[in-house]
C-alpha cells in the first residue's frame, strides 16, 4: 500500500509535467496557422509586446504567453526586422518567429532614374509608399545623418546611386537613404578620384557629375559636356548652368525659368557665381561620373541645345550667339523636337 502510494505520488507529478511539456511543445512546434496567407507588418520602432499582441489578436499564433516566453528564453525579443512579411498556412509558431527574425521582408520594386535630385525621389517613394515625401526631404537634409555615414555634405544630394531597388512598404526614410548610399559606395569603388582634371576632390567630381548628368540625356555627349565645364573651371569662367540655377530654387520654383531667376542670388546660381556651387543638384549615374573624370580633350566652352537631346558645341562665344539664334530662336527649328527621337545608341 505505502509502496503504491509513493509511486503515486512520484508518478501523478511527473505524468503532469509531462503533459504539460507536451503542451507546450504541441503549441510551438505541431500547431499550424489554418487561415489563409496573411501579411503581417513589423512597423518600425514597434515594440516586442505590441507585436506579440498583434500576433495574437490576429489569431496567427496559438500563445501570447508562450511566444514571449520561447522569444524571452531564446534571446529573440529584439530580433524582429521592420518589414512585410507573408504568414503563410500551414506555419506553426516557429515558423512565424523565424520569418519574422530572418525572413526576407515583400518588397515593391522602386526605379530611381539618373539625374533625379532628393524631391523628385521623395515624390517617387512616396508614389510607391514606401515613406512620405517630408520624411525622406527631411532625412536628405539631416547633416547629422551625412556624417554618421561619410557622405561629405550637410545633404545626401548626388549620393542617393539611381537604380533600381527591392524596398519595404513603411521603411523608415533613413533606412531607404542608407540603402541608396550603400549602393553608391558599391558602384564607385573600383573608381579612382585621385587625379580628377582641375584638381578637383572626390565630392566636388560628384558635383560636376550632377551637372553633366542633368545637361544631356546623350550618353555619346556626356564626355564632351563634361569638357566643356572643365575647360570653364580652367579659364576661371563662371559655368552659366541652368540646372543648378534651379536647383537652387527647386522648392518654390514653378517650372518656368526666368531671367530674375538667373539673376537671383543663391549657393547654386553659376551664373552669379564663380566654381562649382555648394554641392550636387542631382544624383549621377556612373557614367557620368566616369565622363567628369575623364572628360573629352576640347577647347569647346559653350553648347547649345538642338531641342532633341544633342548639342552644338563651340569654342567663341561669337559661334555660340549664332548657334542660339539658330537653335533657340528660330521656331521651325525648335518645333516638334524630342529627345526621345534620339537613336538609342546614343541615349
Amino acid at each position: 500500500m505505502k509502496k503504491h502510494l509513493w509511486i503515486l505520488l512520484i508518478g501523478a507529478p511527473a505524468f503532469a509535467i509531462f503533459l504539460a511539456a507536451l503542451k507546450v511543445y504541441y503549441t510551438i512546434a505541431i500547431w499550424n496557422y489554418q487561415g489563409k496567407p496573411q501579411i503581417f507588418e513589423v512597423k518600425a520602432g514597434e515594440s516586442f509586446a505590441k507585436i506579440n499582441g498583434r500576433l495574437s489578436r490576429e489569431e496567427l499564433i496559438p500563445s501570447a504567453k508562450l511566444f514571449y516566453r520561447y522569444c524571452k528564453t531564446q534571446g529573440l525579443m529584439t530580433k524582429f526586422k521592420t518589414g512585410r512579411y507573408e504568414i503563410k498556412t500551414g506555419d506553426t509558431m516557429l515558423d512565424v518567429i523565424e520569418t519574422l527574425t530572418v525572413g526576407k521582408s515583400i518588397t515593391t520594386s522602386v526605379t530611381i532614374p539618373e539625374g533625379k535630385n532628393l524631391f523628385e525621389i521623395a515624390e517617387i517613394l512616396e508614389k510607391k509608399g514606401i515613406c512620405s515625401k517630408s520624411d525622406f526631404i527631411k532625412a536628405a537634409k539631416d547633416s547629422s545623418l551625412t556624417k554618421k555615414l561619410n557622405v561629405p555634405a550637410e545633404r545626401f544630394e548626388g549620393y542617393l546611386y539611381p537604380d533600381t531597388y527591392g524596398l519595404t512598404e513603411g521603411m523608415p526614410a533613413e533606412e531607404v537613404i542608407k540603402a541608396f548610399v550603400a549602393n553608391f559606395d558599391r558602384q564607385v569603388k573600383s573608381i579612382d578620384f585621385s587625379n580628377v582634371p582641375n584638381g578637383l576632390n572626390k565630392h566636388q567630381a560628384i558635383i560636376l557629375a550632377s551637372i553633366v548628368e542633368k545637361e544631356t540625356g546623350a550618353r555619346v555627349e556626356r564626355p564632351i559636356i563634361a569638357g566643356v565645364y572643365h575647360n570653364r573651371l580652367n579659364r576661371k569662367m563662371r559655368l552659366y548652368s541652368d540646372p543648378t540655377t534651379i536647383y537652387g530654387i527647386w522648392e518654390t520654383w514653378n517650372g518656368n525659368l526666368r531671367k530674375k531667376h538667373l539673376q537671383e542670388k543663391t549657393e547654386y546660381n553659376t551664373y552669379r557665381m564663380g566654381g562649382l556651387p555648394k554641392g550636387p543638384i542631382a544624383n549621377p549615374g556612373l557614367e557620368a561620373i566616369k565622363a567628369t573624370l575623364n572628360p573629352a580633350k576640347h577647347n569647346y566652352t559653350y553648347f547649345v541645345s538642338k531641342n532633341d537631346g544633342t548639342h552644338v558645341f563651340t569654342e567663341s562665344y561669337k559661334e555660340h550667339l549664332k548657334a542660339v539664334d539658330y537653335w533657340q530662336k528660330n521656331r521651325a527649328n525648335r518645333k516638334g523636337k524630342s529627345w526621345r527621337q534620339l537613336d538609342k545608341s546614343k541615349r
